[in-house]
């Protein structure tokens, strides 16, 4: 038989006389539909343990929220009750809410600091615009340009988590 470049043609031994194409390739065997059917379970079941996961995480994120957040105000009501104690003392003694308004704000001071945001009012130091907010800027020969003079508010923080920049007053630079 001489070979033409195509797929050479073969008879049909079910019918004899007749010229069938290329042979087709045969299904896919029924150990390949298992392992897909398989993979297509623990893939299923990989999406719901996602889902599931996430879900659980959404309720542990918002259960550790509301504890912080209850943690921190218990943490503030001594502060209230101190506050309130002065008060309650103001007409009896006017001089002694001076000195009890100061151990509050210093108890408050303690507080924040404990919770990360120790109290920034130093003078004397070289302006940082990430500590610090100008509010004013004045001449004062005695310092260095660009040093802060003075604290009109203080400060709340570390250089990585600031609650409030400090209010400065910075001197300006000579020239």
């Amino acid at each position: 038989m001489a070979t033409t470049g195509k797929a050479e043609e073969q008879e049909n031994p079910a019918e004899p006389g007749t010229v069938s194409g290329p042979q087709e390739t045969p299904a896919p065997e029924t150990g390949a539909d298992e392992k897909l059917a398989e993979l297509e379970d623990r893939w299923r079941r990989a999406v719901a343990d996602l889902e599931n996961i996430r879900k659980r995480h959404v309720t542990d994120l918002r259960r550790e929220t509301e504890a912080e957040r209850a943690r921190v105000a218990a943490a503030w009501l001594p502060v209230l009750d101190n506050l309130e104690l002065a008060l309650a003392h103001a007409e009896s003694d006017p001089s002694a809410i001076v000195q009890g308004v100061h151990a509050i704000r210093d108890q408050a001071v303690r507080l924040l600091a404990e919770f990360g945001y120790p109290r920034d009012e130093e003078t004397g130091v070289r302006f940082d615009p990430n500590r610090h907010e100008v509010v004013a800027v004045v001449e004062d020969p005695a310092t260095e340009p660009n040093t802060v003079t003075g604290v009109v508010r203080p400060g709340y923080g570390t250089d990585r988590h600031q609650l409030r920049p400090t209010a400065v007053t910075v001197s300006k630079s000579q020239g």
